[in-house]
């Protein structure tokens, strides 16, 4: 029973009601706090229940599953955390799996013991399912079970049904509802997102969740990236000795053994709403080496402030890279370097790693050299105005830079551009959306223009990149390489009887060449299929993966390459910044002795962490799109068909590239059926291909599960009669289409 205190008859005051809480921590109810203060009477247990309801409002308190009052901020006695590191006794210390408080989230060590009997101790990332206590300022929690990977968790919107709590998940792929049940502490209101663990499902009766956290309203702006990240289990705050490296970190005075690089006009090239600016470039000809191009990439000297093991290490390798959504960024590190001493400003001095690159006027690389430096930068451009400067347009630019600065970065481009097209590497043209955000929502959607500005940096990066792999290479040093397999036998002949059916065709080999994609997509530029065949070679194509063991780069067509140019938002840039560093003696921050024996291991969670990321930023960007067109319902519009199934046709909207489905059942022409092979669906008379322009009507847009489907206005073309399937007797063998126009 709660300890009773000495005031009685009168109303108690906000910090006696909260001291009384938190002296009974779980076990207080209104009607403890009206015995505890001796409140008997119906007019002053009035203004009880009125000043508690305010408190409550106010964000003072809160109620428990149970109905019991808790101080608002105290950990629920149950909860999902993640291991964030292992202090010096080898004790794991974890933080809440979500956690949306105005203060740093709280660090809970785990008591010893805490494991699964015969099972490994915690590591860093596992996630586990704890009992906390609080003892004095501090917690302590112990394992209850480990957390077997992403399916083990649910992101949904709670409901108040009247069967009873409802959680309704955000992701269409679960196919079901599920009975919530709530754990100690936690307490959602009807419409609020909600984290939840799957329960082992019983042979008969409801599936149910238990309900571990809640992450803030529906209605909040900034739901749709909160969907997105608490799905992906994406880490979002820091733990403190991070923030306090971070917070003590100084720019670097002097040049010590750094090379000057302080008199050359290095110039960033960014988007107009970049914030972080992590390389930079110059060029000039030369005749050195036998070279007709030298260039310079410089890079922002992260290993100079993330050192091997230290907290911002460590939690640098859990976030393995930053995460872009529309409305915000969950960084790699934390803004003191990525926004500032990391980012190279204009007119400021800052440490780098740079290359000199010599390079042939056929693009090749002849020479390189890795140095530690000290650069300031010339000029912050954006990739609008170099490409306005080389169109004849310059503006300012010349001003700033002279005349010759972008001229000689566009010289070194033509040959790097030379070397990639005689490689055959791909270069896939696939339409990249652009979204511009007020007050939490989409407010415009276009398309991104690829410049030959965007060409040459990139350019410039692969160059930088090749050179750090051979360097690293040539040491003998470890080397996460950047690997990309060529496609699978299976996806080859899928991508060669699609192209068959359309009219082209894919050389018929064991071993594929990068080259000859390339050739198909050349031939595809002019084609009318040419979106669908762009699309078609992506699918084609294996995923890149970091490994220490290497195989190539398919796609580019280079026999070794790694990320060497975006350590502020890659872990696996990082490793090969202070691989460098030790190879060629650059100073502090090299890789320790034995840390190439984990790369394996290294490359695993990094490959891992970017496919995360990819994962969510692509939830958050449709879900986004999804409540952008719910604004629009019944309106027409144009598109293409994008993917063909039994179940009918994704289509790609024109205008903001939203994929939404076109049922079967909604199509003119059926029963259908599909052509092995052929990317296309066929009924009574009527064909639906892959690469189809097509005009739909919006008839759902669903933001909680990202659903967008269609009816058909006007698409489809006639089916070939030797191909089509066979009328049923008494059928019209070519019924009217609804809004369906024959081409």
């Amino acid at each position: 029973m709660p300890q009773k205190r000495p005031e009685r008859g009168q109303l108690p005051t906000r910090d006696e009601i909260l001291a009384f809480i938190a002296e009974n921590p779980g076990r207080v109810s209104k009607r403890d706090i009206a015995k505890a203060f001796g409140i008997t009477g119906s007019h002053v247990r009035t203004k009880l229940k009125e000043l508690l309801r305010t408190m409550k409002e106010e964000g003072q308190i809160g109620r428990t599953a149970g109905r019991r009052l808790e101080i608002a901020g105290d950990l629920p006695s149950e909860m999902a955390v993640e291991i964030i590191d292992i202090d010096d006794d080898g004790r794991a210390i974890a933080e809440p799996l979500m956690w949306h408080g105005d203060t740093p989230p709280p660090r809970i060590p785990l008591l010893p013991g805490s494991r699964k009997r015969g099972g490994p101790a915690p590591g860093i990332g596992d996630r586990a399912f704890v009992q906390v206590r609080r003892d004095g300022e501090h917690w302590e929690g112990r394992v209850r079970r480990m957390m077997e990977g992403e399916a083990e968790q649910i992101v949904g919107v709670f409901r108040n049904t009247s069967a009873g709590d409802r959680i309704i998940p955000t992701d269409r792929r679960k196919g079901h509802n599920f009975h919530a049940q709530l754990m100690p502490g936690i307490a959602p209101e009807h419409g609020d997102l909600v984290l939840a663990e799957p329960l082992q499902s019983r042979r008969f009766g409801p599936i149910e969740a238990r309900v571990v956290r809640v992450l803030g309203s529906w209605e909040d702006t900034d739901a749709v990236s909160l969907i997105a990240i608490a799905s992906a289990g994406i880490p979002t705050h820091f733990p403190e000795e991070a923030l306090r490296q971070a917070a003590d970190a100084q720019p670097v005075k002097g040049l010590g053994k750094r090379e000057d690089l302080r008199d050359i006009p290095l110039v960033t090239v960014d988007d107009i709403d970049a914030r972080d600016f992590d390389d930079a470039v110059w060029a000039e000809p030369t005749r050195e080496h036998g070279a007709a191009w030298h260039a310079i990439v410089a890079i922002a000297d992260v290993a100079h402030y993330v050192t091997p093991g230290s907290a911002l290490d460590r939690a640098a390798y859990r976030r393995g890279n930053s995460c872009y959504f529309p409305d915000r960024v969950v960084p790699m590190l934390p803004e003191r370097l990525s926004n500032d001493l990391c980012s190279l400003r204009p007119g400021e001095d800052r440490a780098c790693l740079a290359v000199h690159l010599w390079l042939g006027a056929d693009g090749n690389l002849i020479r390189w050299k890795f140095v530690c430096g000290l650069m300031r930068s010339a000029a912050r451009l954006t990739y609008d105005a170099v490409q306005a400067h080389a169109d004849g347009n310059p503006g300012e630019l010349t001003r700033d830079l002279g005349a010759d600065q972008i001229a000689n970065l566009y010289g070194v481009y033509a040959a790097l551009r030379g070397a990639r097209d005689e490689r055959g590497a791909l270069d896939i043209d696939r339409p990249e959306r652009k979204v511009r955000m007020e007050e939490g929502r989409i407010a415009e959607i276009g398309l991104r223009h690829r410049h030959d500005s965007h060409k040459m940096i990139e350019e410039l990066m692969i160059a930088a990149n090749v050179a750090a792999a051979s360097a690293l290479e040539d040491r003998r040093h470890p080397v996460m390489y950047r690997i990309h397999d060529q496609p699978s036998a299976e996806k080859a002949e899928g991508l060669r009887e699609y192209l068959a059916s359309i009219g082209m065709s894919l050389r018929k080999s064991p071993q594929l060449r990068p080259k000859d994609f390339a050739q198909v997509l050349e031939r595809a530029a002019e084609s009318e299929f040419k979106d669908a065949i762009n699309e078609t070679v992506l699918r084609s194509q294996s995923q890149a993966e970091y490994a220490p063991e290497n195989i190539g780069h398919f796609g580019l067509a280079l026999p070794r390459y790694c990320h060497f140019t975006s350590p502020i938002r890659r872990y696996a840039d990082v490793l090969v910044h202070r691989a460098l560093i030790r190879a060629f003696h650059l100073g502090d921050g090299a890789l320790p002795d034995d840390a190439g024996a984990e790369f394996d291991k290294v490359g695993v969670h990094v490959t891992a962490t970017e496919r995360r990321a990819m994962r969510a930023e692509r939830d958050a960007m449709d879900r986004y799109l999804t409540a952008y067109l719910a604004e629009r319902l019944g309106q027409t519009m144009t598109g293409r068909i994008t993917s063909v199934g039994r179940f009918g046709v994704f289509v790609r909207l024109d205008e903001t590239m939203a994929d939404g489905l076109l049922p079967a059942r909604r199509l003119p022409g059926g029963p259908f059926h599909t052509v092995e092979g052929r990317q296309r669906l066929e009924g009574n008379g009527v064909v639906y291909s892959l690469g189809d322009a097509v005009t739909v009507k919006l008839v759902e847009a669903d933001p909680v599960q990202a659903s967008v489907g269609f009816d058909l206005v006007e698409g489809g073309t006639d089916a070939p009669k030797s191909r089509g399937p066979r009328t049923p007797p008494g059928r019209d063998p070519n019924p009217p289409r609804r809004g369906s126009k024959r081409r």
